[in-house]
């Protein structure tokens, strides 16, 4: 098959030393060249360190350990009438053959109504059973994550030849949107779905994501490789798994900031019977951030009344079966 077209950039320069350091430039032009030609790159020098991948891991393993009963009592309202909750909170695998778990920001709490009678924005609803250790080792997570995702979305706005500036206020604890999910593929005899294009076997379907960046660590080192990407001149190619990397893509909300530039690409999991745990953080923006490419600073002709993000999450997740709820 040849070397992969998903390249692996250490970042380390540009976290390091920020967006003066010697060596920015040209991490901020390898990034921004890999997101336009493929829309995956596996990303070294991050900056989270091994110890916190790995406590976070074993509590995405605690969490999906526990009792189906414990699991749905942090469910939203569609598996649990008593939750206030419509979209966070855990969702079992008879929704599309995986479950998962899904982790909004923690600083939102009750003080902030202006918020929370939005969509989307909702407190975290988590399991009593797992302690407060657990939480603070998700949490801190979290805050590690959404630092190294704002570094990433100014980095390819430079490269686009803009800033996020003034929109930088969107990307703030707790306006921003962003989201910690923890997924886990069962092991199972049967694919969840065959491709209609290869007849290959999936544990989840052909899909683009939808906020502008999603930075996924494959938490299992040791397990056979599951996640491909639609390569344009090569079919679909595999992910390289790297126990130190993120794997980092944009999506459509990027694509639209960026005119096309950016480009929000296929991707898919395919079946091998095993067990597959996996952890994306999506780095989205506030409710108001307007979905146009004056968000990033650039000089663009705009339209008169651009969508918010959340009008484009709310038309975005349609598309995707464990965000069918009832509202």
């Amino acid at each position: 098959m040849g070397s992969s077209p998903v390249p692996t950039i250490d970042i380390a320069p540009l976290v390091e030393g920020g967006f003066d350091a010697l060596g920015a430039p040209a991490v901020i032009e390898a990034l921004g060249s890999a997101c336009a030609e493929v829309g995956f790159l596996a990303v070294t020098g991050h900056g989270v360190s091994p110890a916190l991948l790995k406590a976070n891991r074993m509590a995405a393993r605690r969490f999906f350990a526990l009792s189906s009963e414990a699991k749905l009592r942090v469910a939203p309202r569609r598996w649990n009438p008593e939750s206030a909750n419509v979209y966070r909170g855990y969702f079992p695998s008879s929704v599309h053959g995986k479950e998962g778990f899904d982790i909004g920001d923690p600083g939102l709490d009750a003080s902030m109504p202006e918020l929370l009678e939005r969509p989307y924005y909702e407190r975290n609803r988590l399991p009593v059973e797992l302690g407060a250790a657990w939480s603070d080792t998700v949490f801190t997570y979290y805050d590690e994550l959404l630092r190294f995702g704002r570094t990433l979305l100014e980095a390819l706005a430079r490269f686009l030849g803009g800033s996020l500036g003034a929109e930088t206020r969107s990307f703030e604890r707790p306006h921003s949107l962003s989201t910690l999910r923890f997924n886990l593929y069962p092991a199972r005899e049967a694919p969840v779905e065959i491709a209609r294009d290869d007849g290959a076997g999936l544990s989840c379907a052909a899909h683009v994501d939808s906020g502008l960046v999603t930075v996924l660590y494959q938490a299992d080192p040791d397990a056979r490789a599951g996640l491909q990407v639609r390569a344009a001149d090569r079919g679909w190619v595999d992910v390289p798994r790297d126990a130190a990397a993120f794997v980092v893509n944009t999506g459509l909300a990027f694509e639209t900031l960026s005119k096309g530039t950016f480009r929000a690409t296929r991707h898919r999991v395919l079946h091998s019977g095993s067990e597959r745990l996996s952890i994306p953080f999506f780095v989205e923006p506030a409710h108001d951030f307007p979905v146009a490419p004056r968000s990033l600073g650039l000089n663009e002709e705009q339209p008169l009344h651009a969508m918010d993000y959340e009008t484009f999450l709310a038309k975005a997740l349609e598309e995707f079966p464990e965000y069918s709820r009832d509202p």
